[in-house]
């Protein structure tokens, strides 16, 4: 019996986050955090999707997404989700499972609540000791990272992945 479809209406923002299968880690180097972010442009083109926070964790991500139409978020985090799999099987030549499940997603649905989850996800990192400060505009490392991202129309954005530029294996 196939599971419910998942009912996100696009009047809210979605505090959206999953973890590696058995809390493992997905993030095992510099690039892997690169090459995820990278996946949110190319998931623009298939559906758009304004992209407000994230942070990404060694074994978790959190997603502050407010999507354009309603049945977007399933439709982004579906082929985010997938392909990031695919790729990571093909790069780490493994099977299986990688995340623990279907992502989670609470909508938004008071001003308040968006600045608290916005301050949740920003400020993760520090709270897990991943990182001392966070820094937006000239961030080392995305290990640990967070960026509040100014959504562009039709477009995601990131300082944080622009002002490092294209990553390398």
């Amino acid at each position: 019996m196939p599971r419910p479809k998942r009912s996100a209406p696009a009047v809210y923002c979605y505090h959206v986050l999953n973890r590696g299968n058995g809390r493992q880690r997905v993030f095992h180097k510099e690039a892997d955090y690169a090459a995820f972010v990278r996946l949110f442009d190319e998931a623009q083109v298939r559906c758009p999707m304004r992209v407000l926070a994230y942070c990404l964790m060694p074994n978790h991500f959190h997603l502050v997404v407010w999507p354009w139409g309603d049945g977007d978020l399933s439709r982004w985090m579906q082929w985010l989700q997938t392909t990031h799999v695919r790729r990571y099987h093909e790069h780490y030549r493994s099977t299986g499972h990688v995340w623990q499940g279907r992502f989670k997603a609470f909508p938004i649905q008071e001003d308040e609540h968006l600045l608290t989850v916005l301050r949740y996800v920003e400020r993760n990192p520090l709270r897990a000791g991943l990182a001392a400060a966070v820094d937006f505009v000239d961030a080392g490392s995305t290990i640990g990272a967070s960026a509040l991202v100014q959504p562009r129309p039709r477009r995601a954005g990131t300082r944080l992945a622009a002002a490092r530029g294209p990553a390398t294996d």
